[in-house]
């Protein structure tokens, strides 16, 4: 797939490839844990979900973690190595090379909070689904990485720079499920802690779930940059010497539209006043 920026571009496409692809080659599974708590949400979610599932689509799970007992499961990631590793295609999920309702089942799991036009990626999700099809997600979201931030504004100053993704909250997600078209849309939010030594056990794990500054325009860090983040990070240790990273995760449930679904009663419909129901009844 093409991977050229556009100029509304917010994340550089073939540096998301690249550092994926560098991830692939540099020991994944080992920095893959909120990944893997993403996959568990997400299944058990699926398990609640009372139909089986012909065909499905896995969006960015690069080890075949996600399985579906009796269905054909398609992959796509953005990165080439990630792609080969499951047979899959390589592409963007806001450029789906696939046909609408070609799928009852689409998730995807640690890679929407990395995607350009984050809508138009849903909007894609949801036409591709047959009708009643579900969308299951996860993501990192809104919350997450705040020792980090903390750490950052310290060492810049006034003058930082853009060295974070931009964070989708919990009421955000669900208000982009209802844009995209999704029936019944739910959105709620985990969060998970881990408490790290130093600041580079940190940019480790991050740098190995490929979820590193890929911003369009990023500057680098200089070396003193980087010893006034690990200095403000070691400040916000606890008496054990380590310091506590949250990271948000956002996971989310859409439906494709179908007749059979629920729907809201009619406005002005209902056979009660909210005055009568509200009514304080007289002391006996």
């Amino acid at each position: 797939m093409n991977a050229l920026p556009t100029p509304t571009d917010i994340f550089d496409r073939a540096t998301r490839r690249l550092r994926r692809d560098r991830a692939a080659a540099a020991g994944y599974p080992a920095h893959a844990f909120l990944r893997d708590v993403m996959v568990e949400g997400l299944l058990e979610r699926l398990d609640a979900v009372k139909r089986g599932f012909d065909d499905v689509l896995d969006i960015g799970t690069p080890d075949a973690a996600i399985t579906v007992p009796g269905a054909r499961i398609a992959r796509i990631d953005p990165g080439y190595r990630f792609a080969r590793s499951v047979d899959g295609v390589q592409g963007d999920e806001d450029r789906l090379p696939f046909a609408d309702a070609s799928f009852d089942g689409v998730l995807s799991a640690g890679v929407l909070d990395q995607v350009n036009d984050l809508p138009g990626a849903l909007t894609l999700i949801r036409r591709v689904l047959r009708p009643d099809g579900v969308f299951l997600g996860a993501f990192l979201g809104g919350g997450s990485l705040p020792a980090l931030r903390a750490a950052l504004r310290i060492a810049e100053g006034d003058r930082p720079a853009a060295r974070l993704h931009p964070q989708i909250d919990v009421r955000s997600a669900g208000d982009l499920l209802m844009r995209a078209g999704f029936a019944l849309p739910v959105a709620d939010v985990e969060t998970f802690d881990v408490r790290y030594a130093h600041l580079g056990r940190l940019l480790d794990d991050l740098r190995g779930m490929a979820a590193s500054n890929i911003l369009v325009g990023r500057s680098g860090m200089s070396r003193g940059t980087l010893a006034r983040t690990a200095a403000a990070f070691a400040d916000a240790a606890g008496p054990d010497g380590r310091t506590t990273e949250r990271f948000s995760i956002v996971f989310v449930t859409g439906w494709a539209p179908d007749s059979s679904q629920p729907k809201p009663a009619r406005r002005g419909s209902a056979t009660a006043s909210l005055a009568a129901a509200l009514q304080v009844p007289p002391p006996q």
